[in-house]
């Protein structure tokens, strides 16, 4: 095993602990959030942590078709993220 493939192999293993941690303090956060705003952000940090350990995915297989995976969440959680505003909108206009 050469420099170059050994320095890979520890940056894709410490890339894939340091979104793991990230990702289990968002759900720490998550269920000790004091609003539901704070909620909110917990979860797209959370899904944008999932996007980065299917992205890691890849790059240890090889295979491009978690790609699709990827797109897909950030898709439902950009949908989400509309929908929950426009709520927030119209309770704010209701008060």
């Amino acid at each position: 095993m050469d420099m170059t493939n050994s320095f890979l192999v520890f940056a894709l293993y410490f890339a894939f602990s340091s979104i793991a941690v990230a990702f289990l303090a968002a759900l720490f956060r998550l269920l000790k959030g004091p609003d539901i705003t704070d909620r909110l952000i917990v979860l797209d940090l959370t899904a944008s942590s999932l996007i980065g350990l299917v992205l890691l995915l890849i790059v240890f297989s090889g295979q491009t078709v978690y790609l699709n995976v990827a797109l897909i969440i950030g898709l439902v959680i950009f949908m989400g993220n509309i929908a929950f505003a426009r709520y927030l909108k119209k309770t704010i206009k209701d008060d």
